[in-house]
């Protein structure tokens, strides 16, 4: 052992993860990533070392990726057929751990999926489908 003491003994997995868009569970989910970053700048003055920093704007990306039956029924609520024509939602992903860890949800706020595409290849049994995502904001671990 390292000597570092094992706290509940369990991390967050794939399998505690739920994610929800406009009220559905999504059960056709591969994987979703998102962030936030934010502008900031170091402000010099007298001295040759900063003496304050400056903070700008946040953006978001995100990404998720769903079996093609999942975006398939998503792309059927757009009233021409495209994802992107979807008005913006709220993607709620949650961590329900199995053990009894703390339940946390993140927010991404104003959601609208930024292109629809497939990829097919000669063998494949199944198709992943990979969308970007436009986020207004994210509400971490409300």
């Amino acid at each position: 052992m390292n000597g570092i003491p094992l706290i509940n003994g369990q991390e967050y997995s794939w399998g505690d993860i739920q994610c929800i868009i406009a009220g559905v569970v999504l059960v056709g989910i591969k994987g979703i990533e998102y962030s936030d970053e934010q502008e900031m700048e170091e402000i010099y003055g007298a001295g040759n070392r900063p003496v304050a920093r400056g903070y700008g704007r946040i953006s978001c990306t995100g990404k998720i990726t769903l079996s093609e039956k999942e975006a398939r029924a998503i792309q059927s609520s757009a009233l021409d057929g495209r994802l992107q024509s979807i008005a913006p939602f709220d993607i709620v992903v949650s961590y329900i751990p199995t053990n009894g860890n703390k339940i946390l949800h993140d927010k991404l706020r104003n959601c609208q999926f930024k292109k629809n595409s497939r990829a097919w290849n000669e063998g494949d049994i199944s198709q992943e489908v990979e969308l970007d995502l436009m986020v207004s904001h994210i509400e971490w671990g409300k």
